[in-house]
């Protein structure tokens, strides 16, 4: 690795740090005899760390960050004036071999700016991939961004080399889609999203039949909306969100909270810090609806869109329906348990299992892994808790769940310590 080499993955590298889509799970690859890699079980080895002190296995970094759009929201887009650059596919390729025979990755999430066309952006990343994994039988994880707007043949030959593809939404609504990025339109990224639905659809129908058949993104697709650079709530965010779910291969959505890289466009807003605590909330909601069986008009309403800041969305729920709280543990069935805040997927199975065969009690319920500080007044179990939700109300719940804010001390100021033992 030269040096022109290393100062273009600096530059790239700085470049794909906002794109928050990455994960590498959900996929298994063996080695081949001959083969350089693999990936166990989905789960990547923790090999670098990022500047923010971040543990990473995947090898983040955008083919270019050229682009010949100019979204508002994006630090890459053609109008700014920061350092260029672009690795060309053999580089690429040798990079990602390199660092992968050091221990320093166990895959690669590869990105790009737009150059020239779609097609032609999309074209160099496939054969990356490509390259990988027919010339250096390189068996880790890969996960490619889909170019909005490629055709249909590049996308499907994305996916027999890419355990999982992706495609950003951004921006949830067309309307302020077309507002900050004038160029693309909603389309454009639904479109590969159907390819990736139906290559892997038509894979699994083939594996039917062949056993040795070709798997297609064999870890589903994923996608990313930016939050708080429009003026979308919180429930406009989840409906889009749980209309994509409802896709069989679409397996995360990812939120990013907006960040000012581009103050001078007034399109955007003028925030400070990003909204990380909203984001937050965005991704405890999201897990709600996959895994605990929560629809968003349980969540979120018209009279109330935008998720509670202060609690977390399962608790919010709880503190507005009392009326379905305390649940008896030794009689509430599985999808009741998920509904008591503190209570969690393994909890829950767990609390339907031991109760055939012993009694429980706050102690067992600990050792079970609920959080027995939200838990205890919602329930009632062996041992009879001294306050449910309906002797504090749920405005007293509130109060004693909500933390409090920390008093702010002067380090300046001498402080005197009377602890004279």
């Amino acid at each position: 690795m030269n040096e022109q080499v290393l100062h273009k993955l600096k530059v790239l590298a700085e470049s794909a740090k906002y794109d928050v889509s990455c994960s590498s799970s959900g996929t298994v690859r063996r080695n081949s005899s001959g083969g350089v890699g693999n990936t166990v079980g989905g789960w990547g080895i923790c090999h670098s760390f990022a500047e923010d002190g971040r543990c990473i296995s995947l090898l983040k970094v955008m083919l270019t960050n050229y682009c010949i759009y100019d979204c508002a929201y994006c630090i890459n887009r053609i109008s700014n004036d920061i350092p260029r650059a672009t690795l060309s596919v053999s580089e690429l390729v040798e990079l990602t071999m390199e660092f992968y025979r050091r221990n320093y990755i166990e895959g690669l999430f590869l990105s790009s700016g737009v150059v020239r066309n779609p097609d032609y952006t999309m074209e160099r990343l496939v054969r990356v991939a490509k390259d990988l994994r027919t010339i250096h039988r390189f068996n880790g994880y890969i996960h490619l961004k889909s170019i909005p707007g490629a055709s249909r043949e590049l996308v499907r030959e994305a996916g027999l080399y890419a355990d999982r593809l992706s495609v950003n939404l951004e921006i949830p609504t067309e309307a302020n889609l077309k507002m900050l990025a004038p160029e693309k339109d909603h389309r454009s990224v639904y479109l590969p999203m159907r390819y990736i639905r139906e290559g892997a659809l038509e894979s699994a129908e083939e594996r039917k039949h062949h056993r040795h058949a070709p798997r297609f993104a064999p870890a589903g697709q994923s996608t990313q909306m930016i939050v708080g650079a429009t003026s979308e709530s919180d429930r406009d965010i989840l409906k889009v969100s749980s209309a994509l779910y409802a896709q069989p291969t679409m397996k995360r959505v990812y939120y990013s909270g907006y960040i000012s890289v581009n103050t001078y466009d007034k399109r955007l807003p003028a925030l400070k810090q990003p909204p990380l605590v909203r984001e937050n909330r965005l991704y405890q909601a999201d897990w709600l609806l996959r895994f605990y069986q929560f629809r968003v008009d349980e969540l979120v309403d018209e009279a109330s869109p935008d998720l509670d800041l202060e609690v977390d969305p399962k608790l919010a729920w709880a503190l507005k329906h009392p009326e379905f709280f305390p649940v008896n543990i030794y009689t509430a069935d599985y999808e009741t348990l998920l509904r008591v805040p503190g209570i969690g997927v393994r909890s829950a199975k767990m609390i339907v299992m031991s109760r055939r065969f012993s009694r429980i009690g706050f102690y067992e319920l600990k050792k079970m892994g609920a959080v027995m500080k939200k838990a205890r007044y919602f329930i009632t179990c062996n041992e009879l808790p001294d306050k449910t939700i309906h002797e504090l109300t749920p405005l007293g719940v509130r109060k004693l769940l909500v933390p409090k804010p920390k008093k702010r001390t002067d380090d300046r100021q001498l402080t005197l310590n009377f602890d004279f033992d």
